[in-house]
């Protein structure tokens, strides 16, 4: 059963091999994009699933030359060998049962992140700020790209709303686990007490919607030019280069005014709806999935409080699997892979289980 799964793994590779290479889809940026992530995720697991098969086959030769060599040095040899290769194939086979769990075929997309100020006033905004950092960080750290799609700021570089496109390998499947409320507990900067105040702020992640995955009507939308009215030099309130788009049939609407070119605002705007109307998708599925399997871990709740900051003990701690890190000054600036990967596990224990 799992070498016919690995076998099948390895003809879609090889597919896509050929896909990537046709006219078709070179000339195509958007779906050679999305068919190299798949290849990139699949290509990662290959050395697993090759040494499985070779540890398998070799097993069945060394079984056939003890049931039918006679020459002593030859059965010693191949007595050797399949020794040696069945207390490995215990461990190699756990790794790639693991592999084949099947993941979230969104989880090789990139992403789109929000970041909003939650309750606490000046303190949300900036901690909404601490979280965008703590995110820069981590995105360097993964070699990934990020652009600004939309922001909005308060006094003492605090944040109100930021939406940021994340684009690397495997952004989504990383970042999933970052939905819902995160919590801080320190003294803020406002507070001349010294007492320690908890405030918050949400986080949302969403997959990237793909152009050729998400057509828009352009008869279906209103765009509606203004001036900026934040940072931007001379132009601020003299040039209408700020992009308000509403999707009629919906209501929702994106606005960007981030940019001096009204042309660079549109097309994040635009990012920005296409997003949202993929997700306003996704959760029509995804509620009906949920019925039938309710994930702890990537929960669509974006209310739920996920994860507190704890300064003065240098703790941050996710709610979802109780797990305490007593190293916050390195996770906020980035160093969180250790909280990421046991959010993962839970996961795939689930997928397992389920």
């Amino acid at each position: 059963m799992i070498i016919g799964k690995i076998e099948n793994i390895l003809q879609r590779h090889r597919e896509l091999e050929e896909e990537m290479a046709s006219p078709a889809v070179t000339s195509d940026p958007s779906l050679l994009e999305k068919l190299g992530r798949e290849y990139n995720n699949m290509t990662r697991n290959l050395p697993t699933f090759k040494r499985y098969l070779e540890i398998t086959d070799q097993i069945a030769s060394s079984r056939q030359i003890l049931n039918s060599e006679t020459d002593e040095e030859m059965l010693e040899l191949a007595k050797e060998e399949l020794d040696a290769l069945e207390i490995e194939l215990p461990e190699c086979e756990q790794k790639a049962k693991l592999l084949l769990v099947p993941r979230d075929p969104k989880d090789i997309k990139n992403a789109i992140l929000e970041i909003r100020a939650g309750t606490g006033g000046t303190e949300a905004g900036i901690f909404a700020a601490d979280l965008y950092r703590m995110f820069t960080y981590y995105f360097e750290k993964k070699g990934w790209g990020a652009e600004i799609l939309s922001s909005s700021y308060g006094d003492m570089g605090a944040i109100k709303e930021i939406i940021i496109n994340v684009k690397g390998e495997n952004a989504y499947g990383n970042l999933k686990y970052e939905s819902g409320v995160h919590r801080v507990q320190r003294v803020p900067q406002t507070e001349a007490q010294g007492r320690v105040h908890t405030s918050a702020a949400s986080v949302a992640v969403f997959p990237e919607a793909d152009e050729f995955e998400m057509q828009i009507n352009p008869n279906d939308l209103r765009i509606d030019l203004y001036c900026s009215s934040g940072p931007g030099g001379q132009s601020v309130n003299t040039t209408q280069s700020a992009v308000r788009i509403t999707h009629i049939p919906t209501g929702l609407i994106a606005t960007c005014q981030d940019e001096k070119s009204q042309h660079k605002n549109k097309a994040k705007a635009m990012k920005v709806l296409q997003t949202r109307l993929y997700e306003m998708e996704l959760a029509k599925v995804e509620a009906e999935e949920s019925a039938a399997r309710k994930s702890m871990v990537s929960t669509g709740d974006r209310s739920a409080k996920i994860r507190t900051y704890n300064f003065p003990q240098n703790r941050v701690t996710d709610h979802r699997i109780n797990l305490t890190i007593y190293s916050l000054d390195k996770f906020i600036v980035g160093d969180m892979d250790e909280m990421i990967e046991a959010l993962s596990i839970a996961e795939m224990n689930e997928r397992i289980q389920g």
